[in-house]
């Protein structure tokens, strides 16, 4: 039977919000306080540098919040019309290998992709997932006694020109690409990231062989963005 967790819809709430809540959320996890909790949203304008950042790669940064975390991985930017997941899993005896953690990770993006007729593919060497010679998500990780955090970064209707402040993982910025300029007749409106929830978590399940139940809202201590 698969095991039973919980996703949550955090809106639009700023990324250090999110963030200590994601280290609460492991913590209790770790106590086996929660189940497995899926956090789903977007973010505000912010650039998150991870623990193989190189200073070179962050060009003119100084209207976007910069915040140093410790996932895996470069430099990337999240805003608005990025969908945005945070998987908190107990990963089980079968499931301790961090590669194979990110290969579900991006095998989750690859089907949500497909059941839109997009063809996603990894490449080989970079961590994420790529149209064609487009990125369209990336990916970075942190886990914490086998309790994974961070996660994946998928752009929707995402603003591409924002990628301009920084080399995106060491990137081109107009490496790029989203799923409104891929398809803008299906994703050219503001409410394209919440239809995908239900075949984000749909995929979750599929790859990760648990069963996610839609919980309420996390209690945060702020006024949200929108």
């Amino acid at each position: 039977m698969p095991l039973t967790g919980h996703w949550i819809d955090f809106g639009l709430t700023e990324y250090q919000t999110v963030y200590d809540q994601q280290l609460a959320c492991v913590a209790e996890r770790i106590r086996g306080d929660i189940p497995d909790t899926l956090l789903l949203g977007q973010h505000p304008p912010v650039i998150t540098l991870g623990r193989g950042t190189h200073e070179e790669n962050l060009l003119a940064t100084q209207a976007i919040p910069v915040v140093p975390i410790e996932r895996g991985g470069d430099v990337t930017y999240h805003g608005p019309g990025q969908l945005v997941g945070y998987p908190i899993l107990q990963l089980n005896e079968g499931e301790r290998d961090l590669h194979r953690y990110l290969r579900n990770l991006e095998e989750v993006l690859i089907l949500v992709l497909e059941r839109f007729g997009v063809e996603g593919r990894r490449n080989p060497g970079w961590t994420g997932v790529w149209v064609g010679d487009q990125k369209i998500a990336s990916i970075g990780v942190a886990v914490r006694k086998w309790v994974t955090y961070h996660g994946f970064a998928l752009n929707v209707t995402t603003d591409l020109s924002h990628f301009q402040s920084i080399n995106p993982c060491g990137l081109s910025s107009s490496v790029m690409t989203s799923l409104q300029v891929l398809q803008p007749e299906v994703f050219g409106d503001h409410e394209a990231v919440l239809r995908l929830y239900p075949w984000v978590i749909d995929a979750f399940e599929t790859v990760f062989q648990r069963r996610f139940i839609e919980a309420h809202p996390l209690q945060l201590d702020i006024n949200r963005s929108n």
